[in-house]
């Protein structure tokens, strides 16, 4: 994996072309360090892609061939690896953009729907091929596609395995938008831009907040609301705000 950090933002490029940019132990334990690195303070984005012309095949099907393990030392290998990435995605203080460049199946898949943002190119199609190969989705894919999707579709995407196209992904939620793989970079830049210009501490904040309210009960997601909300309200960025609306001019966050 290549890890470039530039003018704030770090991206992340899956480097193994001749296998879709499968994963494997090795890979997934490197993408969750360099996640776990970020901090709000040093970066403004994070964006995820792959080298060549996929995003990310899935398991390393080969590994899988080779791998000989209980199901005790199965569970530990899924929880340290698949699953601490999909943690260190959802709790990344940066928002983390997803840039689809091609195929995302499987844990590629199950990666795209736990970032923050994701644009995908017109080619690349879309598949929780799990069940192809007698799995269940991991890497947070039983968390992240019913709450993305609707659990209907997100059973049909389990239970099928099939593939479909970038429209469709869009039409489902799963990607923010598909646009010609020429313009993919333009598109990123400018929703990385976007996020340069807002308070990274303040979108830390609302990123911990709507993820924790998952699932809870009203009465329980308004009680953290309000507690990050009011560490909000001690912020540089709330009070740069303030005076910017006073004084008649744009923020300047840092």
């Amino acid at each position: 994996m290549r890890i470039d950090d530039t003018a704030g933002v770090r991206t992340l490029t899956f480097d193994r072309p001749a296998v879709k940019n499968a994963f494997d132990a090795s890979v997934a334990r490197e993408l969750a360090d360099a996640l776990d690195a970020v901090s709000a303070e040093a970066f403004d984005a994070v964006v995820i892609t792959g080298e060549g012309d996929a995003f990310s095949a899935g398991g390393d099907i080969q590994a899988m061939a080779e791998r000989e393990e209980t199901a005790r030392e199965a569970y530990g290998r899924v929880r340290e690896t698949l699953g601490r990435v999909a943690e260190a995605v959802l709790s990344c203080p940066a928002p983390v953009v997803a840039r689809v460049n091609g195929d995302a199946v499987g844990a590629g898949l199950s990666l795209v729907a736990a970032c923050d943002f994701a644009y995908a190119a017109e080619e690349a199609r879309f598949g929780a091929s799990f069940v192809n190969v007698g799995l269940v989705p991991d890497m947070g894919g039983t968390v992240t596609l019913p709450r993305l999707v609707g659990l209907r579709t997100a059973k049909e995407l389990a239970f099928t395995g099939e593939l479909i196209s970038a429209t469709e992904a869009a039409a489902l939620d799963l990607v923010n938008d598909v646009v010609p793989s020429e313009e993919l970079d333009d598109v990123v830049d400018d929703t990385v831009e976007t996020l340069a210009s807002r308070p990274s501490e303040t979108l830390a904040l609302a990123k911990e907040a709507i993820h924790a309210n998952l699932g809870r009960s009203w009465q329980a997601g308004l009680e953290r609301e309000a507690h990050v909300q009011a560490l909000a309200y001690d912020t540089d960025a709330h009070r740069e705000g303030i005076a910017a609306f006073l004084e008649g001019r744009r923020p300047e966050f840092d």
